[in-house]
């Protein structure tokens, strides 16, 4: 994911909120917060998109916690078997997990980036030979495709991906479709 000011995923990832404690009194913001006071309080916790949060962050305004997508509990999870992992239930607005961890990693110092970043790499690493394998396997079955025999694991695996693994399974999904029909065509000229 590039982040093109146009980019309608940049722009998704960038909505999604994190948890935020203010540092200062913002008067006259305290809708960010979400309440009814027209304050922001020090000591304060509320979430906000991560495009708003650059600018307190970079103010010395706010802190922030890692969002529990990228806490230990989904580390250990990924470190586990990361094909268990439901990415896409981890963060709203379609799925847009390694979208949103580039975000956080642009906001953090570089030995907390470099670990999410390792996260991001493994994780995805860990998936991407699933991904292509139901991929292939999808495109193997024909028009027919959905109605076949398919486990509930390989089903949840599919269910889970994030937007990015969807764009890579469609992408390999249709590269298999071809290759399928180049190599009938060469069959029936070689009769």
């Amino acid at each position: 994911m590039d982040n093109d000011y146009f980019s309608i995923d940049a722009i998704l990832a960038e909505n999604q909120k994190i948890q935020c404690t203010f540092k200062v009194d913002i008067p006259d913001m305290g809708h960010l917060a979400g309440g009814s006071d027209r304050d922001i309080k020090s000591l304060t916790k509320a979430p906000i998109p991560i495009w708003l949060a650059y600018i307190m962050l970079f103010s010395d305004w706010a802190d922030f916690t890692i969002p529990s997508p990228f806490g230990t509990r989904v580390r250990n999870a990924l470190k586990a078997e990361p094909r268990s992992v439901k990415l896409s239930n981890l963060v709203g607005a379609g799925g847009l997990w390694y979208g949103f961890g580039k975000m956080v990693m642009d906001i953090l110092s570089e030995e907390q980036a470099n670990g999410i970043s390792e996260v991001l790499t493994k994780a995805f690493k860990g998936r991407l030979l699933e991904v292509i394998d139901q991929a292939q396997h999808f495109a193997a079955l024909g028009p027919a495709g959905g109605g076949g025999p398919s486990t509930d694991t390989a089903q949840s695996f599919r269910e889970g991906l994030d937007s990015t693994e969807r764009e890579l399974f469609a992408l390999a999904q249709e590269s298999a479709k071809r290759m399928k029909r180049w190599h009938e065509g060469n069959d029936k000229a070689r009769r």
